[in-house]
């Protein structure tokens, strides 16, 4: 396994005061600010942040959203595994759990949560939504869920410490619908905006600073 000296920085730095709306906002799209505060009746979803050993490096999951749904308001986009939270989740971290077995198919029993994130509203669904933080011993094996996620897409976290990893596109959001000067990571190829950037910002800011021998 890789120097786990990052996942044991990690896990200390989320037990401290997260930067939360500062950091949501390096990444903000139009829509975003007005409403950060959720609603009494927004809709309640957990996602899970998942790291994974890959030689020497630690790799963070995403997944690639399925564009087959056309009332979707993130399809073909870039995000983390999870969902809407159900009457039979005992919490959101189960959620988050739950969504992440069934989307790429890695199992509860095999996820160490390190610690959560701050929540975050996206005006655009309606769902407030709860990140949590976690790893894996070793590369999963993948079993995709077909009819939401298209494919997985994993990141090495330095390849975020990049200057050239953040920039700036238009974005066609809607049908005749376009976002000028959008903020957003460059997956080597794949655009990462919206929500799921706002988190990563976060979760960046949480990080800090890459310990030494982290790859």
């Amino acid at each position: 396994m890789s120097n786990l000296s990052f996942i044991h920085h990690l896990e200390k730095k989320l037990q401290q005061p997260l930067p939360g709306h500062k950091a949501h906002q390096k990444m903000y799209v139009i829509g975003h600010a007005a409403r950060a505060n959720p609603p009494e009746d927004a809709l309640q979803a957990g996602v899970m942040a998942l790291f994974f050993p890959l030689g020497e490096s630690w790799q963070l999951i995403f997944i690639k959203r399925s564009s087959r749904y056309h009332d979707d308001r993130h399809k073909g986009q870039i995000g983390f595994p999870g969902g809407k939270y159900e009457s039979e989740d005992r919490d959101l971290m189960d959620t988050a759990l739950r969504e992440t077995r069934e989307e790429i198919g890695v199992e509860a029993e095999k996820i160490k949560v390190l610690g959560s994130l701050s929540e975050l509203y996206i005006p655009v669904s309606q769902f407030n939504v709860h990140p949590f933080v976690g790893f894996v011993e070793k590369k999963p094996e993948f079993s995709l869920q077909a009819e939401e996620v298209d494919r997985v897409i994993y990141c090495g976290i330095h390849r975020f410490f990049n200057k050239d990893c953040r920039s700036r596109t238009d974005m066609e959001v809607d049908e005749g619908i376009r976002i000028h000067g959008v903020p957003y990571y460059d997956l080597e190829g794949e655009v990462l905006w919206g929500a799921t950037a706002m988190i990563t910002s976060e979760l960046l800011e949480t990080i800090g600073r890459l310990p030494d021998g982290t790859h």
